[in-house]
């Protein structure tokens, strides 16, 4: 114990596991605001981005593509605040959005979290908190002092209430560093400057106080030493004054320049920790100020700290997460035995409640209860730490104690001080409570309930039951007695609460019982129980065991309600409770029966016998559902009465159709009159599904007319059968109903006509009007007329005409007329018919049977009427052409007629009055046939002509499907066409239809000839436009020889648009000549230069010309052509820059430089564009016309001057080049020509100017080559700062052999403020490669700062295995180092090294490499290796390793320390070891303390050792393995006897224990036989012991054990006797007097059946057996000593 720390130390994480570079673990890039979340700060090259480490779970951490200055995360949430530049921000994570942001005024220096709310903001100036919950501004706290003026911020801390606040800096003044603090009150608005490193606030708590006692500790070390300040803030009223405390810290001597960090409070402890730059942790106590403990924990520097659950937890340089917090079972016994503090220890426990400190108590505890000074006693039991001197005992002493006058009694003082600081256990509130109760103050009772200060129980609760059960219910809930609360429950009537109670603790209750007591009590509640315990998963309760409660209470009601809530989900598995349910409400409420069985809820009951219940209560309707058979069926629908009418007709829906018609023919036969009206209603319905033959046949069969006829009625309407229609109709003529015949006949459609019309005309109606409608519907006019007329029924055939349908006169007239009726009748039926006929139709009829001449006059005067029908006015044409009555007056004037059907009349009579007919109705094709037909083209011409239709147009010149094109016709219309029809024309848009026909038609050269007709002779349209420009271009697709005579003739035409169309067909002459005629120059040019090609012909008309546009077009040409000279010759003719683009890359490609200045010279004057000015200065410097150059660059310009000098430093122009780069300042460029001038002094004076990385390299390339070094250093110096150059040198200089000065340069620049990891990594190399002797010292300077994979792959390859395994060793690479020291001992072992690698190792084989290692070269360390190793290995594995090469004498130290494992093979191995030094002392030890290994085997081989203890040890292994028999022969054989009989002792075997008595029988040895007794007494049966004692004269030896027998008896007879009493007296105070005349042989319990007492298993008297065989075995206690 006095070994163990009283810390607990872990390491959390290395922060470089997770990807985290050490570059980036520091305080300005890594921030920890509490023991959540560690927010750090990565920049990889130039990508910046944050890491987020959730320190409760490493594998959630995350980074984010952040760039900020600052970032803190927030101490509870997943919200970061970011800071960059005066903006900060705060975003909350997980919610991906912005919390809040504000722009500073001030630069801020320092910030963190304060609360999970508030942010400490600190300036140059100043300290605010900033609130991250509304939207107000960081608020101003205090100005910073003068004393923390030019230091560095690290911390800032306040007290719980904000009043307080503390900044703390240090600086580093001469070498020192110096702490400084402000300590602000906010409530006295005041600071003190004093000087500290490290503060923190924090409350304790002291004796006698009422309030936590408020201080700040800080500390600070100085030139006058080191000191811990505690001091008292806040004071409250009553409490005691806390002294201030100042003590000496003590610094080891090793840090001598180390100084306080970070100060964290532990309150639960009362301590404080600090930490120190060099890792050293200090634990003080707040309220003494004693130092706890001091110790190192890290080697690097601690540089953050956060408050860590009651420690503190850590980040140092190497990236370490580390915590320290108090180790509560040591702490204790560490003060105690280092300090010797013992008021520290005994106050820590106390207020801590810890360990370690219990016996200390226990003694102060009694000393003062023998000083009698027991309340101070008292206070001190209820303080005692982990409650140890709170017990029974304790009570019990202070509970009879006397008080002194005026003062509490010690166990109120107890009590008092308990309830003050916690809470009471469980004898301290029984004992409590009952003194409470007794003096009527329930209330304190509650109060202490309410606040948690009593520890409730069972107990409890029984106490507190009599006088308040509800309270008492409070009691047993906080005690877990699921008995007594479900009691409670259910007397208190919450019910409701007793399943969810059960459910909550898994408790089961006899529901059954539970449910009974209820439904006695309140059956409405009992139901609702019920229902809550039925609608559990599993269900809680059955429904028939509820149903059987409540059927004992006679709860009907009930009853119902919970069967209609269990039962709702209708399962067939409840069909017998279903029935239950319907037959227990229709005997008692029919109506909640009627109102189940309406609802359909079940399915499964017993229909048949619910269908019978139902009858005899009178629910026909729930009978009628629920009844199959088609009897009980018949028997109960007969009672329409008392059915709903409505219902039985649905019902009937339900059943078969042979079951339906059965039904309605019963209730017919029943009761005719009363069911006529539901059976013709359910026939209706059913119609269709019982078929009307059949419904047709039941009435009929019943003679049931009226019934047929209403039934028929109601479905002659909806259905399709012309039978069911047919037997209407009859039914109605039967029954004289002729208004339903006639509407049946006008509205029905689905009967036959014909078999109608043939049975009207046989029934002979005396009203007509039926078959009237009949024959009208179905056209059988022409019958009816013929059936009228023949009857002498004239009337009727006016009534149908002039009253039925006037329409059907037409068919009526040509009946008449078939019958040879007399014209005068027909014209006067014809005059008195409405005109409501089709006069079309009349004249067809008529005309059908020759007789149209009939119509003459009643046409005319219909027409003179104003009539419009087109059918008259046919009429009329065709008798007026008949009779030649000036026909062609009609047809030219009349619009009403058909022309094609009068057209079509006249054809063959007379082809002109066709022509007529169809020009008037422009029936185009049948004028185009006639006109084809007869020859009639002159006509067929005008009439195209005058239609302007190019469809048409289109039949007559190509034909169509209709007209089939003959060539001799077209070749005849055409020449009307042009010859009479065309010159007649006046209108133009005839003519351009024409000339668009002929043009679809594709009819070029008749179209020239109708042109040429149109256009060169006089005629209105000879100057069109349109028309000469068709003409033009017809020649050139169809005559091209004849364009030129037309260009020369023509004079009205569009000229470009021409000439373009001659250039796509060839005609490039002709188009030439257009332009050249209309003066369009550019035009022509371009036809002579892109179509005929000849420049030389361009050149002359362009000097004919002369104008600027004409040689701009030439210029073009002749630069496409390259001729560069004569092309920019023409271009400066035309005094044309806009194509200068072209010409300078042309120019520039051919390097025609002179000729491109003469252009330029020109442009430049017309264009202000930057490219001409640098094709300028470019075209001087490749003719190296400097001179001119210098001046165009002294002098105004806009040339792109550094993208020229750049093509001349590519084109190896570098004077010139340096001429321009030099104009514009470009020292990077200048430089590097420079270089290429060979001026190197001046290149790198440039390359300072452009501190360029790519100016260096060139720079330093250069001088490399020329072995200029210390130009080169130079150079090489700005170079080496940037990672990506570094290696690109190093192969520059390895391959020119310039090593040394290499590493004169890398080692200059390990100083530079920018060196970074890979300078320091190179320069490692080149050590290992050129000068491995300084490898070693480098690697131990910089080793955090170097690659170190790299540089172990350099090490490798050049053999240097000591500084190999130091990388590996501060690379956490262990397996590799533990591996090469193995493989190279010679040079890189050493044990203490080895020992320290080898456990922090990973792989495990490694670890048995290094015990064969050690075993072939160092085997007399194998035990301190081992040692170190014990907690990483298998043991067996080990053992079995040196078992097989016979050195387990070597691990002896590891055996014995190994063996608290219990592993089998340690423990055999140990074993065979102790046998083999003959150590029986160990090895009895360790079989006793350890059991794992083969007990058995070993005891096999030790029972025939030679020497006894080890033959002892033998029959004790085989005690121990139960094998009491071979471990009796052994201690028999070596005369072992006490052994043997603890072996039969410890058998616990009857047969055992005798049969070792039986052998010191045998051999005689009395005093072994008595000693046995006594020691297998609970073994041995008397009647054995007694038969040997008798038989062998060993009664003497015992009688002792006969004596302890008896009196065993005597004691048990006698405590039956004292039982059967007392239940005896029992059973008569319950019974009576009547029970106790019964006599004794009523009494039945343990003491006898009949008042036979049962003593033993002795039988009666009458059964008496041998003495030896019948005394059972006596299973008593141990006989005491005095029974012996």
């Amino acid at each position: 114990m006095g070994d163990q720390l009283p810390i607990t130390f872990q390491e959390y994480i290395k922060l470089p596991e997770l990807g985290i570079d050490v570059s980036n673990i520091s305080f300005n890039t890594l921030t920890l605001q509490s023991d959540k979340f560690i927010c750090i700060r990565e920049k990889t090259g130039t990508k910046e981005q944050v890491c987020i480490v959730d320190l409760e779970d490493t594998s959630k951490t995350f980074r984010r593509p952040i760039t900020a200055d600052s970032a803190i995360m927030n101490p509870e949430n997943k919200i970061i605040a970011l800071k960059a530049g005066p903006n900060l921000q705060v975003f909350n994570l997980e919610m991906k959005a912005k919390v809040k942001s504000c722009v500073m005024t001030d630069d801020v220096k320092f910030w963190r979290w304060i609360t999970p709310f508030d942010i400490a903001l600190v300036t140059e100036t100043s300290v605010l908190h900033w609130s991250i919950e509304g939207t107000s501004a960081p608020v101003k706290q205090f100005d910073r002092h003068a004393n923390l003026n030019g230091t560095q911020i690290i911390g800032y801390t306040t007290n719980a209430k904000m009043n307080w606040m503390a900044l703390i800096g240090i600086s580093a003044p001469q070498g020192r560093i110096v702490g400084s603090m402000q300590l602000y009150n906010k409530d006295r608005g005041a600071s003190q400057p004093i000087e500290a490193h490290a503060a923190e606030f924090s409350e304790i708590r002291l004796e006698g106080a009422a309030q936590p006692t408020q201080v700040f500790a800080f500390a600070s070390r100085g030139v006058n030493g080191s000191k811990m300040h505690i001091v008292e803030i806040d004071h409250v009223e009553g409490n005691p004054v806390f002294q201030k405390r100042s003590v000496e810290m003590m610094f080891p001597a090793e840090a001598v320049n180390d100084f306080p960090v970070s100060m964290q409070a532990g309150p639960k402890y009362e301590v404080v920790y600090m930490v120190t730059k060099f890792g050293f942790i200090h634990v003080y106590d707040l309220e003494t100020g004693a130092c706890v403990f001091t110790n190192r924990i890290s080697g690097d520097t601690v540089f953050v700290t956060a408050r860590h659950e009651n420690g503190i937890i850590a980040v140092n340089r190497k990236g370490q997460v580390l915590s320290v917090c108090v180790n509560e079972d040591t702490v204790i016994p560490y003060i105690l035995q280092n300090t010797g503090n013992v008021e520290l220890a005994f106050r820590m426990a106390s207020r801590a409640n810890l360990p370690g400190a219990d016996q200390l108590y226990v003694q102060r505890f009694q000393q003062l209860m023998g000083q009698n000074q027991f309340n101070e006693a008292a206070k001190m039991a209820a303080n005692s730490p982990r409650g140890m001197l709170r017990t029974e005992n304790t009570i019990n002493q202070l509970k009879h104690l006397q008080s002194a006058p005026g003062q509490l009694s010690p166990i109120l003082q107890y009590f008092a001080t308990i309830l003050e600081k916690g809470e009471l256990n469980r004898h301290e509130s029984i004992e409590l409570a009952r003194p409470v109760l007794a003096s009527n103050r329930k209330a304190l009772l509650e109060k202490w309930l309410k606040e948690d200060k009593l520890e409730c129980s069972e107990e409890l609760g029984d106490i507190v039951h009599p006088h308040d059960a509800t309270l008492a219910l409070s009691v047993y809930l906080r005690a877990n007695v699921p008995a007594k609360v479900v009691l409670c429950f259910a007397q208190s009537g919450q019910f409701d609460k007793i399943v969810l109670y059960c459910k909550k603790v898994g408790f089961t209750p006899e529901w059954v019982q539970l449910l009974m007591q209820i439904a006695r009590v309140d059956g409405d509640k009992a139901c609702d129980f019920a229902l809550s315990l039925i609608k559990e998963d599993p269900p809680l309760i059955t429904a028939d065991q509820v149903v059987g409660v409540f059927s004992s209470q006679n709860l009907v009601q009930q009853t119902t309600r919970f069967l209609l809530d269990a039962l709702k989900d209708n399962r067939e598995s409840d069909a017998q409770l279903q029935t239950k349910l319907l037959e227990l409400n229709l005997l008692n409420a029919p109506q909640v029966a009627d109102a189940i069985l309406g609802n359909g809820m079940f399915s499964h009951f017993d229909r048949a016998y619910i269908a019978q219940l139902a009858e005899k209560a009178g629910l026909y309707q729930r009978a009628l559902e629920l009844y199959d058979n088609l009897d009980d069926i018949k028997r109960v629908a007969v009672h329409t009465e008392v059915l709903d009418g409505e219902w039985l007709i649905g019902y009937f829906g339900n059943l078969s159709v042979g079951d339906s018609l059965a039904v309605l023919r019963q209730m017919l036969e029943h009761n005719r009159v009363q069911n006529m009206q539901v059976v013709v209603q359910a026939a209706t319905k059913y119609s269709d599904l019982l078929g009307a033959q059949n419904i047709i046949e039941i009435f009929e069969d019943l003679q049931c007319n009226e019934g047929l006829y209403y039934y028929l009625g109601a479905v002659v309407n909806v259905t399709e059968d012309p039978a069911v229609v047919f037997k209407y109709i009859q039914a109605a003529v039967a029954t004289g109903q002729l208004k339903e015949v006639e509407r049946v006949v006008r509205d029905n459609n689905h009967y036959d006509a014909e078999k109608v019309k043939n049975y009207l005309k046989e029934a002979a109606l005396p009203d007509q009007l039926p078959l009237i409608i009949v024959c009208d519907r179905y056209d059988y006019v022409h019958d009816l007329v013929l059936y009228l007329y023949s009857n002498g029924m004239a009337k009727y055939i006016e009534v149908y005409v002039q009253q039925v349908n006037p329409g059907r006169l037409p068919q009526v007239v040509g009946a008449l007329l078939d019958v040879d009726c007399d014209e005068s009748v027909v014209k006067s039926l014809i005059s008195a018919t409405p005109a409501q006929f089709s006069i079309t139709d009349l004249v067809s009829e008529v005309e059908k049977r020759n007789r149209l001449k009939t119509l003459h006059r009643w046409l005319e005067a219909k027409a003179s009427e104003g009539a419009q029908d087109t059918g008259l006015y046919n009429a009329l044409a065709k008798i007026y052409i008949d009779s030649n009555y000036d026909p062609e007056k009609f047809l030219s004037s009349n619009k009403l007629y058909d022309p094609r059907v009068v057209g079509a009349y006249s054809e063959k009579r007379d082809p002109n009055l066709a022509f007529l007919a169809y020009s008037q109705g422009e029936c185009d094709d049948e004028l185009l046939r006639l006109t084809s037909e007869n020859g009639m083209f002159k006509q067929q011409a005008r009439y195209l002509i005058k239609r302007r239709d190019l469809s048409l147009w289109s039949k007559a010149l190509t034909g169509d499907d209709q007209h089939a094109l003959n060539p001799s016709h077209r070749r005849q219309l055409v020449d009307q066409a042009v010859s009479y029809a065309l010159p007649e024309a006046e209108d133009p848009e005839e003519v351009s239809v024409c000339v668009k026909a002929f043009m679809a038609a594709n009819l070029p050269q008749e179209l020239i000839e109708l042109l040429e007709r149109i256009i060169l002779e006089p005629t209105p349209f000879s100057n069109n436009n349109n028309l000469q420009n068709l003409l033009i271009l017809t020649a050139v697709k169809v005559e091209p020889t004849r364009v030129a005579d037309y260009i020369g003739r023509l004079n009205n035409f569009d000229a470009p648009d021409v000439a373009e169309i001659c250039i796509n067909n060839g005609l490039h002459e002709e188009a030439f000549n257009i332009y050249k005629r209309f003066e369009v120059n550019a035009d022509a040019i371009g036809v002579l230069i892109d179509h005929v090609g000849s420049l030389d012909r361009a050149y002359e008309y362009a000097e004919r010309c002369d104008q600027p546009d004409v040689w701009s077009r030439l210029g073009r040409a002749q630069l496409d052509g390259l001729r560069i000279k004569d092309a920019i010759d023409s271009y400066v003719r035309a005094d044309d820059a806009s194509n200068f683009g072209d010409v300078i890359a042309v120019a520039t490609r051919a390097g025609k430089f002179d000729d491109l200045v003469r252009f330029l010279l020109m442009a430049r004057k017309k264009v202000r564009e930057p490219v001409i000015e640098s094709e300028l200065l470019f075209a001087y410097a490749k003719t190296e016309r400097l001179t001119d150059l210098e001046d165009m660059l002294h002098g105004p310009n806009i040339a792109q001057v550094q993208k020229v000098g750049d093509r001349c430093y590519d084109e190896g122009l570098f004077e010139a080049a340096r001429l321009l780069f030099q104009s514009v300042s470009n020292w990077a460029r200048l430089a590097s020509t420079l270089v290429r001038l060979g001026d190197y002094q001046a290149a790198v004076d440039c390359g300072r100017k452009a501190n360029s990385t790519v100016v260096w390299r060139d720079v330093h390339g250069a001088c490399i080559a020329e072995r200029e070094f210390r130009l080169a250093q130079i150079c090489a110096l700005h170079l080496i700062v940037h990672a990506e150059e570094l290696e690109p040198m190093i192969r520059l200089y390895e391959a020119g052999g310039h090593v040394d000065e290499l590493c004169t340069l890398l080692e200059n620049g390990l100083g530079l403020e920018r060196a970074h990891m890979g300078m320091f990594t190179e320069l490692a190399v080149l050590y290992c490669k050129y000068r491995p002797t300084q490898i070693m010292d480098h690697l131990k300077l910089y080793w955090s700062r170097v690659n170190i994979p790299k540089v172990i792959r350099a090490c490798e390859a050049a053999h240097l295995w000591p500084e190999l395994v130091f990388l590996y060793v501060h690379y956490d690479e262990f397996d590799n180092a533990a591996q090469t020291i193995i493989a190279h001992s010679a040079d890189a072992w050493e044990h203490a090294s080895f020992k320290d690698i080898i456990v922090k190792a990973s792989n495990v084989e490694l670890y048995y490499k290094a015990l064969r290692f050690y075993l072939n070269e160092q085997p007399l360390l194998l035990s301190d290796l081992l040692a170190v190793m014990m907690p990483r290995i298998d043991h067996t594995r080990v053992v079995s390793m040196f078992l097989k090469s016979d050195n387990i004498p070597l691990i002896k130290p590891y055996l014995v320390s190994a063996q608290s494992t219990n592993n089998k093979a340690v423990n055999e191995a140990y074993n065979d070891l102790l046998t083999e030094e003959e150590d029986f002392v160990g090895l009895r030890n360790s079989i006793d303390n350890h059991d794992n290994f083969d007990a058995i085997g070993l005891a096999q081989r030790l029972e025939k050792h030679e020497l006894l203890e080890f033959r002892r040890i033998a029959a004790h292994l085989y005690n121990q393995a139960k094998r009491w028999r071979q471990s009796l022969t052994l201690s028999k054989k070596d005369k072992l006897y006490k052994d043997a009989m603890t072996t039969a002792r410890s058998s616990g075997s009857v047969e055992v224990a005798e049969d070792l008595l039986r052998y010191f029988v045998e051999s005689g040895n009395a005093a072994c036989f008595s000693a046995c007794l006594y020691t297998c007494y609970d073994i041995v049966r008397s009647d054995i012991v007694m038969e040997l004692a008798w038989r062998h004269g060993l009664a003497n030896e015992a009688m002792p054990y006969f004596i302890n027998l008896v009196r065993e008896y005597q004691v048990k007879v006698d405590h039956l006797v004292e039982e059967v009493g007392e239940l005896k007296v029992k059973v008569e105070k319950n019974a009576g007097p009547a029970s106790v005349a019964a006599g004794p042989n009523q009494l039945m319990g343990p003491a006898g059946i009949n008042g036979r007492l049962l003593l033993g298993h002795a039988g009666s008297a009458n059964n008496a057996q041998p003495f030896a065989s019948n005394l059972g075995s006596a299973h008593g206690s141990t006989p005491s000593m005095g029974g012996l």
